[in-house]
């Protein structure tokens, strides 16, 4: 049965991926980060979508949500003709540019609104401000290629010090100690990491940083700070990388593990047992963190450094930025009716198979009450 769901998973997966490849963007001219809705779609997501406004709606930033965007924007499309959103993945870095120069109508984010990137919005919402609308939830899988080991179990300090180049062969004594049953080979280790800046670095580097603080002496940060190691762009690149170097390991999104069958990490958080990366292990994290933000913004303090059962820290949760007040009247209900969509039951459910975490009820709840006043 495990092996069954596995592959329907991967095939899964790599449906979302080929969906990404075969919409073109109608507004913008073709582009490979691009999404576009406008028919087909789901029907009986379609019945549950309230569509208002119409138009253009134009967004951009996370990459680490297209595949997300590229099912919600399909299922949307099929039921409200007269919209047509297109999503450009361009980083969550270029995303909030975009939508603080009033180019978009919202913008993805994998981490949540800097303080002056608040205050620098207030130009662009008129009388309000930007806020961080949870969305997209889901692990950060740690793949490994080390032959003849199929189970690997890891700490936070061990991860830490392969990533900062302290531990250099796969037979070091710690990673030993915490595979005692695995054979392990005499192997140097080939660690890689994102030569791009970006928000699953960001998150990846927090857990490190709150978990290991003493073999990660970096500051958390959309650029890799750690010493040594391989770069290759993008999650496609550095999941590319494990896939085909023997004994390598990195960190990406967990539909790039599941589409190249590789395998990850299981994580000792200090549990009673390791936890594997899935995507109920994740939501039990996510459901663990608190809302940091006020009034209608729900920035998140992710707990990394949980030692909850099941809970897997390694998370991501994206961000749908929007103004409070200020939305362009153009934009504004097409804005609320595809928002209202994706933060529903069904859009947050659609995505499980696709490896994301849908949102902890508690925190989607607060969501959909915080799209409903946008204005």
């Amino acid at each position: 049965m495990k092996l069954q769901r596995k592959n329907r998973l991967r095939a899964i997966a790599a449906g979302a991926l080929a969906v990404s490849g075969a919409l073109v963007l109608t507004a913008c001219g073709s582009d490979d980060n691009s999404s576009s809705g406008g028919g087909g779609g789901d029907s009986k997501a379609a019945a549950t979508i309230k569509c208002d406004g119409k138009g253009q709606l134009l967004a951009s930033g996370s990459s680490a949500q297209k595949n997300a965007m590229d099912l919600w924007i399909k299922n949307y499309g099929g039921a409200c003709k007269d919209t047509k959103l297109n999503y450009k993945a361009t980083g969550s870095g270029a995303g909030i540019q975009e939508f603080l120069q009033g180019k978009t109508a919202f913008a993805g984010s994998d981490s949540a609104l800097k303080p002056e990137e608040v205050t620098a919005s207030e130009k662009v919402c008129k009388g309000g401000k930007a806020i961080d609308l949870p969305m997209v939830g889901g692990p950060i899988a740690v793949g490994f290629n080390v032959p003849g080991v199929d189970k690997l179990t890891l700490d936070a300090d061990t991860l830490a010090k392969i990533f900062n180049s302290d531990i250099k062969e796969w037979n070091d004594p710690a990673i030993k100690k915490l595979n005692p049953d695995a054979k392990l080979p005499s192997l140097k280790i080939q660690a890689f990491h994102r030569s791009d800046e970006s928000g699953t670095t960001d998150n990846f580097t927090k857990y490190l940083k709150a978990a290991a603080p003493k073999s990660w002496p970096h500051e958390p940060g959309k650029a890799w700070e750690g010493r040594g190691g391989q770069s290759a762009d993008g999650s496609s690149g550095v999941s590319s990388q494990v896939k085909q170097v023997s004994g390598a390991i990195s960190y990406f999104e967990l539909s790039y593990a599941t589409a190249n069958s590789i395998k990850t990490v299981d994580l000792d958080t200090g549990a009673s047992a390791p936890v594997q990366a899935t995507v109920d292990n994740a939501s039990k994290a996510i459901s663990e963190a608190k809302i940091k933000g006020t009034g209608s913004d729900l920035a998140l303090d992710l707990a990394y450094d949980t030692k909850a059962a099941n809970a897997y820290p390694i998370t991501l949760v994206t961000y749908e930025i929007a103004c409070d007040k200020g939305n362009k009247a153009g934009t504004l209900a097409a804005t609320k009716s595809f928002l209202t969509y994706i933060a529903s039951e069904d859009g947050q459910t659609s995505l499980k198979e696709l490896g994301y975490a849908p949102l902890p009820t508690e925190i989607a709840t607060k969501v959909r009450e915080s799209v409903k006043n946008l204005s």
